[in-house]
C-alpha cells in the first residue's frame, strides 16, 4: 500500500468512528426547559423569529468584502520577486481603486448608516 492510501484509510475510519461515537455517547433527555426557544431564565416577549434588518445583511456583505480584499492583498509582498511586479501590483492597485469606489459609492447613498 502506498503511504496516502494508507493515510485515507486512516483518517476515513477515524471519521467514522467519531461521528458514531458522538450518536451514541450523549444521553438525550430533552424536557420542558431544554425544548423552549429562550434558556437563559426569561419567558418569550414575543415571537422568536423577528427578520433581520437589510442593513444587517449589508454590513454583513461588506464585511465579507473587504476580508476576502485582505486575503487577496497578502501574498502581493512575495509577489515583487516575480519577473513581472509592475503587472502585479498594477492589479492589486485596481482591485483597491474599485473597492475604494464601491465603499464611497455605498457612503454616499447612505447604505451604511445603521440607525434611519
Amino acid at each position: 500500500m502506498s503511504l496516502i492510501f494508507t493515510i485515507l484509510v486512516i483518517t476515513s475510519a477515524l471519521s467514522v468512528i467519531l461521528v458514531l461515537v458522538s450518536f451514541w455517547l450523549p444521553q438525550m433527555t430533552p424536557d420542558a426547559e431544554k425544548l423552549s426557544p429562550y434558556e437563559c431564565g426569561f419567558d418569550p416577549l414575543g415571537s422568536a423569529r423577528l427578520p433581520f434588518s437589510m442593513r444587517f445583511f449589508l454590513v454583513a456583505i461588506l464585511f465579507l468584502l473587504f476580508d476576502l480584499e485582505i486575503a487577496l492583498l497578502l501574498p502581493l509582498p512575495w509577489a515583487n520577486q516575480l519577473p513581472t511586479p509592475l503587472l502585479t501590483n498594477t492589479l492589486a492597485i485596481v482591485v483597491l481603486v474599485l473597492l475604494t469606489a464601491g465603499l464611497v459609492y455605498e457612503w454616499l447613498q447612505g447604505g451604511l448608516e445603521w440607525a434611519e
